[in-house]
């Protein structure tokens, strides 16, 4: 069996996977809250003493995780940990554990996605030769890149969410503004990810929120995504606004990076829980307008994947295929 995990900077997900054709069959799978526990083998304990894990025979485990990898070592950029691969090895009697950037992982799902597992915003026509990208916001913003070599999709990581933000308007200019006097610099993420949201929200309120939101919520993200869904703060409603524009304009950066002729999948914990704000036209505004490669953006498949455990299919995938 394969134990693969999508290791997030808010929840992480562990399952247990039977390797069969094409699509690993799950047979245990749980959600954590990432930092309940002081570490991975930690939370990998709890997982197994299950009474539908604790005699499980592991041969393989795959783990997404929310950063960069270096060798068999990972350290989580919005989560203080480190994970290296030998350490759960010797302490599960694993004979392969591998480590891959959270949003490679989420990759190998793509090519297993069934249609009730993605929301279409754009239908396009993918083109058997190209590539695919995948961007996700959800605590931070990842992108990753599947190139077609020969047919067949290599999926490969990118710290693209931290890249600089390239502000578009002159709303944009003055977000960027706020963001540089508080960090220093303004990268994808400080706009696109749960934290950008918040960021955005205090850059266009003014005076007190209508909806009273709580910043240092932890689920202030949400509280702001709802109450701008609801027309319950026009302040809101902005920041939602400039959160879509920016998601969608970077999302057409990486298409014309990657020439993603194949298509172009939304992931992360956002985009499934924003999907009528995200088909009012502003994403797709923001990700076409591009000139002069507009008809070639056009032509491009847009798709939101609902399925909130792709990571976890996808780590699953690729430990199949070790």
């Amino acid at each position: 069996m394969i134990l693969a995990g999508d290791i997030g900077g808010t929840k992480t997900h562990l399952g247990l996977f039977d390797s069969v054709p094409s699509r690993p069959r799950p047979i245990a799978v749980r959600t954590f809250s990432t930092l309940d526990y002081p570490d991975l083998p930690t939370m990998i304990a709890a997982f197994l003493d299950g009474d539908d894990t604790r005699n499980a025979s592991i041969s393989t485990a795959t783990f997404g995780v929310a950063g960069p990898v270096i060798g068999e070592s990972a350290e989580l950029t919005n989560v203080p940990w480190q994970v290296h691969a030998p350490e759960v090895a010797t302490r599960f009697g694993m004979s392969r554990v591998r480590l891959l950037n959270d949003l490679q992982a989420m990759a190998y799902s793509i090519p297993v996605l069934r249609a009730g597992e993605v929301h279409v915003l754009q239908e396009g026509e993918a083109l058997r030769v190209g590539n695919i990208a995948l961007i996700a916001a959800g605590t931070g913003l990842g992108e990753a890149l599947l190139h077609n070599v020969d047919g067949r999709f290599v999926p490969s990581p990118s710290e693209g969410g931290h890249a600089d933000f390239s502000a578009r308007t002159e709303r944009e200019i003055s977000l960027l503004r706020h963001i540089t006097a508080r960090y220093g610099r303004a990268d994808a993420e400080h706009v696109v990810s749960g934290r950008g949201l918040i960021n955005i929200h205090r850059a266009t309120h003014a005076t007190a929120c209508a909806a009273g939101v709580d910043l240092d919520d932890p689920g202030a993200p949400a509280a702001i995504s709802t109450a701008a869904i609801e027309h319950r703060c026009s302040g809101c409603v902005e920041t939602l606004d400039i959160f879509i524009e920016a998601y969608g304009a970077e999302s057409g950066n990486l298409a014309l990076r990657s020439v993603s002729t194949g298509g172009l999948f939304i992931g992360g914990g956002i985009a499934p829980k924003i999907l009528p704000a995200l088909s009012t036209g502003l994403f797709m505004r923001a990700f076409l307008a591009k000139p002069p490669l507009e008809e070639m953006l056009q032509r491009m498949p847009v798709k939101v994947i609902l399925n909130p455990e792709a990571g976890l299919l996808g780590a699953a995938v690729f430990g199949a295929g070790v």
